[in-house]
């Protein structure tokens, strides 16, 4: 496929096509647990991840999806789990060892924030500092001689904070440390961490990639040499394999990514001005508006467009939230984020996780996930619950 293409011709066309025998246009699914072995003195790669011996070790469909995230990422190789959290997991796991340092975004998602603080020390020794890393400064006086890992949100999950991935690659590469980037809240589409010097990408492919809500999946992207080993431990060994048809399902998806993602951004775009002008809501930050603190990095890195993922609050007790969260008619109040409707979960004061958000989130917030709804409906709707609530 020629590199020249644009983005939505990618996602389209792009990755090795493997023609079924009947001339199919769409891929089939190929529902087989394993393969024939080649008989006539073939080479055999017996770990499986370069020959179709056995589903856990690779089928075709996920091949497929794997081609066409790095023709759109321009990563060299990828793998695919069978969830976000097992991306992340078979990641950390691969190249962390007992004795070794991770630095890692405070404010992250949290299975992450999970593994980081208490399964891999604990269950690992693995030394682990947690902190903000849009303070670029704060990660280079963190870094000890056992650094082997540096890891960001890009956006961060669920402030939206945005971190000078630049900088943070060279502060990695010069200690010899991997940086890898979860950049779930962008998709593939917002933001190419690979192109500004991270050793590997990894998204929660149940959001922005597959995008409708009804498949779960992980990805992990980025060199070859890297790529390989993820697999063969976490693919073939911990067997967190994606499923063919889930596989098909995410790649159906991926290929309407780049104009799902364009409405998205222009309808996140739109609500965000919205509720920084109005008068109920207590702090709004969407990486797309000057008044987000990392907008100029967002402006560096976010490709023009930026994503539909917006934190907020209005103002009022935890009585007019929940009556604010009753009120809304098109937006659900739901977790995970990235469906093509808008989406909106609650964190309440008492949530244990606000003590390491900025000092605005600390009184609670709204994290909510922009669908493709027109953007004065979902205005209208926000609008009216406002008003039914109180706060406004």
């Amino acid at each position: 496929m020629k590199n020249d293409l644009h983005m939505e011709t990618i996602a389209v066309h792009g990755g090795t096509r493997r023609d079924d025998a009947f001339g199919a246009i769409n891929e089939p699914i190929y529902m087989t647990s394993n393969y024939r072995i080649p008989t006539d003195g073939t080479p055999v790669d017996w770990s499986g991840i370069h020959s179709n011996i056995y589903q856990r070790n690779r089928n075709v469909n996920q091949m497929v999806l794997q081609d066409k995230l790095c023709a759109m990422t321009g990563a060299e190789d990828g793998a695919v789990f069978a969830s976000g959290v097992a991306a992340l997991a078979a990641v950390f796991t691969t190249f962390l060892n007992s004795g070794d340092h991770a630095i890692v975004s405070e404010v992250c998602y949290s299975a992450t924030n999970l593994l980081f603080r208490e399964y891999l020390p604990k269950k690992y020794n693995i030394e682990v500092t947690l902190l903000d890393t849009a303070d670029t400064e704060a990660v280079r006086a963190a870094v000890r001689p056992n650094t082997k890992l540096i890891h960001v949100e890009a956006p961060g999950n669920p402030t939206t904070g945005i971190s000078d991935l630049d900088v943070i690659a060279e502060i990695a590469h010069s200690v010899g440390a991997l940086m890898t980037v979860d950049a779930t809240f962008a998709g593939p589409v917002c933001i190419f961490p690979l192109r500004h010097g991270a050793d590997l990408e990894i998204h929660s492919m149940t959001k922005y990639i597959n995008g409708h809500g009804d498949s779960l999946g992980g990805c992990v992207l980025g060199r070859t040499e890297l790529v390989d080993q993820v697999k063969e431990l976490a693919m073939v060994n911990y067997g967190g394999i994606l499923s063919p048809f889930n596989a098909w399902l995410i790649a159906r998806g991926l290929a309407t990514a780049p104009l799902r993602m364009k409405q998205h951004s222009a309808t996140a775009q739109a609500v965000a001005e919205f509720l920084e002008c109005c008068p109920a809501v207590r702090f709004v930050w969407y990486p797309g508006l000057k008044s987000h603190p990392q907008h100029d990095w967002a402006v560096k890195y976010m490709n023009g467009q930026y994503s539909g993922m917006i934190s907020f609050d209005i103002n009022g007790d935890e009585k007019v939230h929940q009556r604010f969260l009753k009120a809304l008619k098109l937006v659900t109040h739901a977790v995970s984020l990235g469906d093509i409707e808008s989406l909106i979960v609650y964190y309440d004061r008492n949530s244990d996780k606000l003590p390491h958000y900025p000092k605005v989130y600390q009184e609670g917030f709204f994290r909510f996930s922009v669908g493709l709804e027109n953007a004065e409906d979902v205005i209208a709707d926000l609008k009216q619950a406002m008003e039914v609530c109180g706060a406004l």
